[in-house]
């Protein structure tokens, strides 16, 4: 996140004295927590480094961002044992960054996950790191034997290429586009992932990407919200409710439809001296949502103790998984 912008009307900025307690709000009431249901998405976070810098990255990705090292195919490997000692192995792994596609190890990796019969979920940008021609093979050949199973999930924030652009640099549009093709004229199972950073409403924006679906002969129904995912904004200076328990029933909703229910995520942060397991997808760096070393010790609730909480997943809605 680019903390140097400057927040604008009508946003009013966090009280500082919420989000300081992890049992209980600035009120007294008693924080909401989320308890692992079933693990049906396991993350990994392939490294911090990123092709572009986008104004608004919830991670703070970039070109010289390595705060998360790259994973390797052996720390793949271990994880993966790990998940299938459990009583029920997940049915995704995910792979997010940064940008994926510049971890060296990125084929391996998806070969693992693929050759154990799991789904496949990569998070990409698709610009220069997809389409380096001996990768773009490899991406052929193994959408080719695991038919089904990998889904690309591209980054187009929005439909116009104005306000794309403006996100994630000059002439990022038309690189993402340039992409998007490939991917459709190689058949590989698409995606994309839109932001409401421009105040649109979810309606609006479904018609606008379907106009862009339907000009470019994108194969994504902008109506299945699986394959057109549109988040909720985030920032955490911006002022949001902290949730308790008794939210679940004054806004019926169900702690088991938040994202922490039924995902982990796993980083490598760099100097440490082993990978980490994490509550979250969007909270790399803060500490409270370590949960161990090994997949058997991060099963605990989750405190909703960070705006992100409150923002993207119970109030938004929003989630990472697949």
């Amino acid at each position: 996140m680019n903390q140097s912008a400057t927040l604008k009307p009508p946003f009013k900025p966090l009280d500082p004295a919420k989000f300081k307690d992890p049992d209980a709000t600035a009120k007294g009431e008693r924080r909401a927590t989320v308890a692992l249901k079933r693990l049906e998405t396991l993350w990994f976070n392939t490294g911090t480094l990123c092709n572009i810098t986008c104004a608004n990255c919830y991670i703070e990705s970039s070109p010289s961002n390595d705060r998360l090292a790259y994973f390797t195919s052996a720390d793949v490997a271990r994880y993966l044992d790990e998940a299938e000692a459990l009583s029920r192995r997940p049915k995704t792994i995910g792979f997010t960054g940064g940008e994926p596609f510049m971890n060296p190890e990125i084929v391996a990796m998806l070969e693992l996950a693929l050759g154990r019969g799991y789904d496949v979920l990569v998070l990409t940008n698709a610009m220069k790191p997809m389409m380096r021609p001996r990768l773009q093979q490899a991406l052929v050949d193994l959408n080719a034997r695991y038919r089904g199973q990998l889904t690309l999930r591209v980054s187009l924030d929005h439909w116009r290429a104005d306000l794309h652009d403006e996100e994630r640099g000059p002439d990022s549009f038309a690189e993402t586009l340039s992409g998007l093709r490939w991917l459709g004229e190689h058949n590989f199972r698409l995606a994309i992932a839109g932001r409401l950073l421009w105040g649109d409403g979810d309606a609006d924006m479904r018609e606008g990407y379907r106009r862009l679906f339907e000009r470019e002969a994108i194969a994504v129904d902008a109506d299945d919200h699986a394959a057109l995912v549109i988040f909720p904004e985030m920032d955490p200076r911006v002022d949001v409710p902290e949730i308790t328990v008794d939210c679940w029933r004054i806004l019926n909703k169900s702690p088991d439809d938040v994202m922490c229910a039924s995902s982990r995520m796993i980083v490598k942060r760099q100097g440490a001296a082993e990978p980490a397991v994490l509550a979250c997808t969007l909270l790399p760096y803060d500490p409270q949502f370590q949960l161990g070393a090994n997949l058997a010790d991060a099963l605990a609730p989750v405190k909703l103790n960070h705006p992100h909480c409150a923002k993207f997943c119970v109030l938004g809605g929003g989630s990472c998984k697949a």
